[in-house]
């Protein structure tokens, strides 16, 4: 059977029914692979869907992924009656999933929509802010009980720090040597970048359903408005903290450089864009956020920073199993600007927690 007609009889055990006109390939995304697959209903309107098959390498455990997205999506989809809202397709035993020997297949909604990769826009930025605020609030009362914890110890700080010390003393290719003054910094911000699973060990910090892919990508934009609509690709929604989805926001979108650049003196915490996400973030979740929470927002970016660059080094260290590399030391190139951007951060924090606060303030009392 070839792929024109797998999607037709995909399409239907998701109880689509009409015409079958056939598919296009959805390019974006690396993990997934993606089909928009077209039909004209039995009313004769045309309608789009979105067809993936799941890659179940990198998703080891993909029915409780979909478990999870779906009670997720659900309970977003029930604030929102007859507004657009992300929805994935049920087949007619109720999964949202079809299994097909190797294949895992799921099928949404197709939302005429933009992306931008780019993020000059400060207005673009502040609608990213709204859009992963507002995913915030519509899920502050879910029960986190309720979903499964797709990668354990994601963010656990000291866990990462744990890895970067073992896989120094294991230092199977001798890379050790040449990052002694990498490692005396993060050593150095272990206490600090460490706060935010401290906090949340203690109590103090309340876990809820995180995103943990707070790209700007990752939020859809009407194409004529510029407002946000959905945010997309909930393959990592688990139980986390609030600070991990705004801190990793922050560390993307407002560094000066992309992530890997190798001239580290261009890469620091660009304040307005800092500003605008969190403008937009706070309008929609100063009511359901704790005061911890509210403190700690700044130095989430921090901790995501430095937690990055823990990976980026062990990684580095071991010889580079994980991350894809360009070239032999990418993943030291890695670090370095990680750890730029964090000095960067830690010498702002004041004026980034003053923001913080007077964005709150300045929601709290709209």
């Amino acid at each position: 059977m070839d792929l024109y007609q797998k999607l037709e009889e995909v399409s239907r055990q998701f109880r689509i029914e009409g015409e079958y006109v056939g598919f296009e390939t959805i390019q974006t995304g690396n993990v997934n692979h993606t089909y928009r697959v077209k039909f004209i209903l039995p009313s004769g309107q045309p309608k789009s869907f979105l067809v993936q098959n799941v890659n179940t390498y990198a998703f080891r455990h993909p029915i409780r992924l979909m478990d999870n997205i779906d009670k997720v999506t659900e309970h977003i989809r029930a604030k929102k009656p007859g507004q657009l809202a992300l929805h994935f397709h049920h087949t007619a035993d109720r999964k949202t999933y079809v299994m097909d020997g190797k294949n895992f297949w799921r099928m949404m909604n197709f939302i005429y929509a933009m992306t931008f990769d780019s993020i000059e826009d400060l207005y673009v930025i502040r609608n990213a802010g709204r859009a992963f605020g507002e995913f915030q609030n519509q899920l502050a009362d879910f029960d986190i009980t309720q979903l499964f914890e797709t990668i354990p110890d994601f963010h656990n700080t000291r866990k990462r720090y744990e890895q970067l010390e073992a896989a120094v003393a294991a230092d199977p290719v001798g890379r050790v040597a040449e990052v002694q003054e990498e490692l005396r910094y993060l050593e150095s911000v272990k206490e600090l970048a460490c706060k935010l699973t401290d906090l949340q060990m203690a109590g103090k910090l309340p876990l809820r359903v995180t995103h943990n892919d707070t790209k700007i990508n990752n939020v859809l934009f009407d194409p004529q408005t510029g407002e946000p609509l959905v945010v997309i690709d909930l393959d990592t929604v688990m139980p986390g903290l609030v600070g991990h989805d705004f801190g990793d926001a922050i560390r993307f979108a407002a560094n000066k450089c992309e992530e890997d650049c190798p001239d580290v003196s261009k890469a620091g915490v660009d304040l307005e864009v800092f500003q605008a996400f969190a403008d937009g973030f706070l309008e929609q979740t100063a009511d359901a956020l704790t005061p911890a929470e509210i403190d700690t927002l700044a130095l989430s970016c921090l901790t995501l920073t430095v937690e990055l660059s823990t990976r980026f080094l062990a990684d580095y260290i071991l010889g580079d199993p994980y991350f894809k590399t360009k070239y032999d030391n990418h993943n030291l190139v890695r670090t370095r600007c990680q750890i730029a951007l964090a000095k960067d951060m830690h010498k702002h924090m004041p004026e980034m927690e003053q923001m913080v606060h007077d964005c709150f303030m300045a929601a709290h009392h709209a």
